[in-house]
């Protein structure tokens, strides 16, 4: 008898056991019931202007630059990461990207506005004006992102890298890391030369004057054995933080605005043996005043507040 009752006793205690068990992770599946009913989905949406002008592949534009010229942009794409709400209380509150398979991976977007009609002959005939994915549901008043592709991503084999780091035309090399922002112009005094296929190599200055002048922001002076070797640090990083403290992501839209990007900039010259137009290079005088425009240092003086995005 003491024992079946012994035995009666541990089934019911396996019972206990058994249902709290069943308790818990029916307890466990309703916390992540409500914590992704608590999330909230958000699309950043982006703009590629010149001035007050739409940017389109083809089109000219007048009184670009110092002094005023005449360009016709031939690409207008860039990679933002670390993409951040601020909410009421002034928290910074990251954005989940949505894992697309083709214009986002991990933390990092691709905004791409050329269509590779007309002069945008190195570019893709897909579009993307938008980063998109989820926050906390709550109320948010201001954005911040980063302008460029994080250390861990940016030095690696784009060949074999997940989309949207597939790319080679938004590449330099292993050592160099991609170029954060591709945008080239032809202009009236260094007009664009390519034709269809063609692609200067990395590191020929004259065939890169083929692009007109052209715009690569990246990171450069990155220690390394040689340019098929994964750096340990850049010393000019070139990722600005852009900042916004008054942004509603339901109503407003990033305007990256490539005439504020321009001013003071003379885009009708290339200094004598130097890459077309500015490539990042700390010893080229075409970056300057472009890269305080994006709100980096550049030779060693301070930059201002970035002049190419805006909210509008």
């Amino acid at each position: 008898m003491n024992k079946h009752k012994s035995t009666a006793i541990v089934g019911a205690e396996r019972s206990l056991v058994w249902l709290a068990l069943a308790g818990a992770l029916l307890g466990a599946t309703g916390v992540g019931a409500a914590q992704a009913q608590e999330a909230q989905p958000v699309a950043i949406r982006f703009a590629a202007q010149v001035g007050d002008k739409p940017f389109a592949c083809g089109q000219s534009y007048d009184n670009l630059g110092a002094p005023p010229s005449r360009a016709t942009p031939t690409d207008f794409r860039f990679y933002v990461s670390d993409a951040e709400l601020i909410d009421a209380a002034g928290k910074a509150v990251p954005v989940k990207l949505e894992q697309d398979g083709r214009w986002q991976y991990q933390d990092v977007a691709l905004l791409d506005f050329e269509n590779r009609s007309g002069p945008c002959l190195t570019g893709t005939t897909d579009l993307n004006d938008k980063v998109v994915g989820t926050v906390p549901k709550g109320s948010y008043k201001g954005l911040r992102f980063t302008l460029g592709v994080p250390f861990a991503l940016n030095h690696a084999d784009a060949t074999i890298a997940p989309s949207p780091l597939n790319l080679t035309s938004t590449f330099w090399s292993w050592q160099g890391g991609y170029k954060f922002v591709r945008i080239d112009l032809s202009t009236t005094g260094t007009p664009q030369t390519l034709t269809v296929g063609e692609t200067p190599k990395f590191g020929d200055k004259e065939a890169s004057k083929k692009l007109g002048f052209a715009i690569h922001l990246g990171s450069t002076v990155c220690a390394a054995g040689s340019t098929a070797e994964k750096p340990t640090d850049c010393k000019n990083p070139n990722r600005p933080v852009i900042s916004f403290l008054a942004f509603d992501p339901a109503k407003d839209v990033v305007v990256a605005d490539l005439k504020g990007l321009l001013q003071g900039v003379n885009i009708d010259v290339n200094a004598p043996d130097t890459p077309a137009g500015c490539m990042s290079s700390p010893n080229d005088p075409d970056c300057n005043p472009l890269m305080k425009n994006f709100g980096l240092w550049f030779d060693d003086q301070p930059s201002g507040e970035q002049t190419f995005f805006r909210v509008q």
